[in-house]
């Protein structure tokens, strides 16, 4: 059996970020996945320039190091499709140069971004990397700390502090940490991969679709090396329990029927499976932590409400759960008291980022604002700069839940 201070549980970007800053401050950890590299994992794949700052943050020479991987691409925005048929083209940076500039985001599928993670953590010594263990069961100690077993109940790992960070169906979060999924907060999504869809952007912007008989869903197709495609679809759980939606069988009858999709997808190929998954939506403050324990990213539902996005969110609070286990040695204090710090500091970066998403959101119940809004922006430079802006800047995003800023867009 294992003896160690600080195991974390999962090696995807919220546990490799948190054993990665663990290495750089010196202090050894055990990293523990159930499966062994490279791994598949149901994702959109992209990475968000979120996600390039918090590369930077591990250390200045990664985002380089992944620029130079052939399984990327470099992404320079995104196109929204209104309800209505109007396209608004959101860049990253705006004006930017992309033969000069680097990429504020890439795409790239999860079984090469995860694997460029583990790869980092393979070099440093400070970690310990057990792949292929599956710890299953929990018992917490009555002096503090957990002991991990396997399905058959063969005790496996003893650890002070666990770093949770096992994904969105971690039996730690539910059966332990107490999280619940609600349909109101919690997402499905498919995901498929084909090659040869037609009309790609040529500067990889990624595509949201926002059909007005699939609302409050989206479609979205972004490119991949090769000429592949990651197509897929999400939808609130509560929506399609009360619409009685089969996901699958929707996405296909979109591709097969709708206009915009019936041309570019002609002589598409589907690759393999459609693969399913399920994203807990950080749309209301959950606790993230207790007595010896912390959540990181969709184990702590984390996830973007409007966008999805999870990588960047699970590195975030993988460097603050990082901060924070470093504290708890220096203490010696484990407490679910002391813990809190942690989820301040977490919320502290990403509540307000996760309210006005939630907003975001449900402006879906509205497609005549959205065509509106993307109308004027298709052909105001200035109204889309300032769209632009809002995927970067959360002062201007602020804007998005002010009743005047909807009047000046509709009426100026």
């Amino acid at each position: 059996m294992y003896k160690t201070e600080i195991c974390i549980l999962g090696a995807g970007p919220g546990g490799t970020t948190a054993a990665l800053h663990l290495a750089q401050m010196g202090i050894s950890c055990l990293l523990v996945d159930r499966a062994v590299f490279p791994r598949d994992k149901v994702c959109g794949d992209a990475l968000s320039g979120k996600v390039v700052n918090e590369l930077r943050r591990i250390s200045d020479e990664l985002p380089g190091l992944f620029s130079q991987q052939e399984e990327q691409l470099p992404s320079w925005g995104i196109h929204f499709v209104s309800p209505g048929g109007q396209k608004l083209s959101v860049p990253f940076k705006y004006n930017y140069n992309r033969d000069v500039d680097s990429p504020a985001g890439y795409i790239s599928k999860r079984l090469h971004f995860d694997n460029f993670l583990v790869e980092q953590v393979k070099q440093r010594s400070e970690i310990t990397l057990l792949e292929g263990v599956e710890l299953a069961k929990y018992e917490q100690l009555s002096g503090g700390g957990f002991i991990l077993s396997g399905k058959e109940g063969e005790p496996q790992v003893e650890a002070k502090l666990l770093i949770v960070a096992n994904g969105a169906q971690s039996g730690f979060a539910r059966h332990v940490a107490g999280l619940q999924q609600e349909p109101e907060h919690y997402c499905a999504g498919l995901r498929a991969y084909y090659k040869g869809v037609q009309d790609l952007d040529g500067d990889n912007f990624i595509e949201l679709h926002f059909f007005k008989d699939f609302l409050p869903g989206y479609f979205w197709v972004f490119p991949l090396p090769g000429g592949f495609a990651n197509v897929g679809v999400g939808m609130l759980s509560s929506a399609i329990s009360s619409k009685k939606i089969n996901l699958k069988k929707e996405m296909l009858r979109m591709i097969e029927t709708h206009p915009e999709l019936q041309k570019r997808f002609a002589n598409a190929e589907l690759v393999g499976d459609i693969k399913g998954y399920g994203l807990p939506l950080g749309s209301k403050k959950r606790s993230l932590s207790g007595d010896n324990y912390m959540l990181v990213g969709d184990a702590g539902a984390l996830i973007d409400p409007f966008t999805g996005e999870g990588v960047s969110n699970a590195m975030i609070s993988g460097r603050w759960a990082a901060t924070q286990a470093a504290l708890c040695l220096q203490h010696q204090d484990f407490s679910a008291s002391f813990m809190q710090a942690y989820d301040k500091a977490v919320y502290n970066r990403l509540w307000k980022e996760l309210r006005l998403s939630r907003q975001m959101q449900k402006l879906l119940n509205y497609p005549w604002l959205f065509n509106q809004i993307a109308d004027k922006a298709s052909k105001n430079q200035a109204l889309a700069k300032t769209i632009s802006c809002m995927f970067n800047d959360l002062d201007l995003r602020e804007k998005l839940k002010q009743p005047s800023f909807y009047f000046k867009l509709l009426f100026n």
